[in-house]
């Protein structure tokens, strides 16, 4: 029996994941505590789901008899499927050893009219990993030059890009340059010659000022009825204009989030920092001016010497007091994303509240993503995006995802890392 359930065990490979079929119906999730999203807490409650729409949460909802989906937490907690909102899921797959595996950036240091989702690859052997941890939505973005182009988000349970798309071309990324040299003390032992500070800063002032330029260009482009020619780069940022895109600045100096802050006076943009180590010294000016902030990795060293060795634990308090509104993401290359909740988790244990960390990795970047309409949050007339964990989902320790369910198709959690344990086990007999 054991050897007919490996066998059938190793079969089972990701290839066969497919993604699930929609469900038309009534879907319930009873005896859980519901984490809604927005703050609140359901204790033993029950979500009803109507044809992939969240219809009802909350105590006491009746259950019919008829043939209807009923999901018992059995005392577990049920969340928001998280969302990764700046990433190169799909994109990258082997890094930089593997060229052909990689579509990610594309030549040139102007790619405004270059679209991420395109080269979206829903057979990415990280994605089912990332559901397993509670993972369901992402925003994929383009990387390289200045300005990279377009991002869009993804759900992760698709057959091609097409089927994935949750909202086309939300934001377009720019990558601003260093405008603080930090000499390195190895210079002299490599033979590298050290830059001076104020050329540095000059060429990056330069820099800034090309991209203003363009965007100049664009608004008297876009201003104009009619053109004898079409530049697709300024078609491209025509929603940044409009409203229905954001523009996302790639940054973590104070002096690139200043240049930020530029965008927001001059143009009118809606601006959300990615990265944004240093975004604790100006959060102030960033909830002045509107301007959210995506914070990477926080299992990292601080940017400076000079700052405590924990601060990137605290930031998200410092933003959360200061009003900001702020999301995190991950964009760890060796753990590829999977550590997302529990970043969350570190930020607890330094001043978030577990409700305040759950928002940070649902409804605040549904709304940076432009999606919280539909999604961030367990309430009626959103999808159904949901996660059901034996235990807290921020706690490596508990956080164990037994079903996830994405516009209320129950997706396959299995995945390669189940695979090669299962393997493992059965190899050495335990």
């Amino acid at each position: 029996m054991i050897l007919s359930l490996f066998i059938s065990g190793g079969a089972f490979s990701q290839e066969t994941v497919y993604p699930a079929k929609d469900y038309k119906g009534l879907l319930f999730i009873k005896n859980a505590t519901i984490h809604i999203g927005n703050g609140q807490v359901v204790e033993n409650g029950t979500i009803k789901v109507s044809n992939g729409k969240i219809e009802q949460v909350g105590t006491n909802i009746a259950i019919p008899a008829d043939d209807v989906k009923v999901f018992d937490a059995k005392g577990g907690h049920v969340y928001p499927g998280l969302i990764l909102p700046v990433t190169d899921l799909g994109l990258k797959e082997i890094g930089s050893g593997v060229r052909g595996s990689n579509d990610y950036a594309e030549l040139g240091d102007n790619n405004a009219n270059i679209h991420a989702l395109y080269a979206y690859n829903t057979d990415s052997k990280i994605i089912n990993v990332l559901k397993a941890n509670g993972i369901l939505l992402a925003g994929v973005t383009p990387q390289g030059g200045t300005i990279s182009g377009a991002s869009s988000v993804v759900q992760l349970d698709a057959w091609n890009w097409e089927d994935a798309a949750y909202k086309k071309d939300n934001a377009i990324h720019i990558n601003l340059p260093d405008f603080i040299y930090r000499p390195s003390p190895y210079a002299a032992f490599l033979g590298v010659q050290q830059r001076k500070a104020d050329e540095v800063l000059k060429e990056a002032e330069e820099k800034a000022e090309e991209i203003k330029a363009f965007f100049r260009e664009a608004k008297a482009y876009l201003q104009q009825s009619s053109h004898a020619d079409v530049n697709l780069k300024f078609e491209a940022v025509k929603g940044l204009f409009d409203k229905s895109q954001k523009l996302f600045v790639h940054g973590d100096q104070v002096r690139q989030m200043l240049v930020a802050v530029d965008f927001v006076k001059e143009f009118g943009f809606n601006v959300v920092i990615v990265g944004g180590s240093e975004s604790f010294q100006i959060a102030g000016l960033l909830k002045q001016n509107n301007i959210a902030v995506v914070l990477n990795s926080l299992h990292a060293l601080p940017s400076t010497e000079d700052d405590d060795v924990d601060q990137p634990f605290k930031t998200p308090a410092v933003l959360q007091k200061a009003g900001v509104l702020f999301a995190l993401s991950d964009d760890n290359g060796e753990t590829r994303y999977r550590n997302l909740p529990f970043d969350a988790g570190t930020a607890v244990a330094y001043g978030l509240t577990k409700e305040q960390a759950l928002q940070a990795l649902t409804l605040n970047s549904a709304k940076i993503l432009g999606i919280d309409n539909v999604t961030g949050s367990l309430e009626p007339g959103k999808d159904a995006n949901i996660i059901i964990s034996e235990g807290d989902i921020l706690d490596m320790r508990t956080s164990i995802v037994t079903q996830a369910f994405i516009q209320g198709r129950q997706v396959d959690l299995n995945n390669k890392q189940k695979q090669l344990y299962e393997r493992y086990k059965y190899k050495y007999g335990l």
